[in-house]
């Protein structure tokens, strides 16, 4: 890992980010870090990763890149090893890593695909909660699942597997707030509508300028984010779902 500062306070809380290095991830890093968190930036390109924790120092925040493939489960215990013995300390995790792809239909799509989306967005989030867990019942933690409008009500045009992995992601949230309440743990099913980011372009039909104009944009889930990382010890957000007005 690479930081700013050869120790964090030790009273300042750790978040640790997936997906930090664009879109939704990096602006709850922003927000984060504007608010005292220390955030941990993870991703699989770590250029856009030191980009994103440049701008957090710049602004005065404190910001830390562990590249990464959540997806990799070798990789995800290892990452949250380093944290500990960096750190010594997790406070939260926002887990903002996502995968679709255009052929997406049932007469399109394909099985590799499926499961690198299912990958992505089920099993990596499972284990990155997983490898955290010791260190977020020390800290009574707060956990942020980005899922999506399609996690809450179907949309014929997500997609079979992003659908299938959005939806799960309701029930990862549910079974960790009664499992786990007991050490203080919170956690969040946030499911976004549409957001103006490059994930857009991952659609069968790209939007335009003018349709992303009326989308919520990515400071807008950052600073939603924000309101549930900052939410009192004994305040818990179990699901939110935020939409622009234009959103069908």
């Amino acid at each position: 890992m690479t930081n700013d500062a050869e120790q964090a306070e030790p009273a300042q809380r750790v978040l640790w980010i997936t997906g930090g290095g664009s879109g939704m991830g990096a602006a709850a890093a922003r927000t984060a870090a504007a608010s005292g968190w220390t955030v941990v930036l993870s991703g699989r390109r770590a250029d856009r990763l030191e980009a994103v924790a440049a701008d957090v120092r710049s602004a005065g925040g404190t910001a830390d890149v562990l590249p990464l493939d959540a997806a990799d489960p070798d990789a995800v215990p290892a990452a949250a090893a380093a944290i500990a013995d960096r750190y010594g300390r997790l406070d939260g995790l926002v887990l903002a890593a996502g995968l679709n792809a255009p052929r997406r239909r049932w007469d399109d799509q394909s099985m590799p695909d499926f499961r690198a989306i299912v990958d992505t967005n089920l099993t990596a989030v499972v284990a990155v909660v997983d490898a955290a867990l010791p260190a977020l019942r020390a800290s009574g933690g707060v956990v942020v699942v980005v899922s999506s409008y399609a996690g809450w009500s179907f949309q014929p045009g997500a997609g079979v597997a992003y659908s299938a992995s959005k939806t799960a992601l309701g029930s990862v949230v549910r079974s960790l707030n009664q499992q786990e309440a007991a050490h203080g743990i919170r956690a969040t099913h946030l499911c976004p509508g549409d957001v103006a980011t490059d994930f857009l372009d991952q659609r069968p039909e790209v939007p335009d300028a003018a349709a992303r104009a009326v989308m919520l944009t990515p400071e807008d889930i950052g600073r939603t984010i924000g309101f549930v990382l900052d939410a009192p010890a004994h305040v818990r957000v179990d699901e939110l779902v935020i939409s622009p007005v234009a959103q069908r």
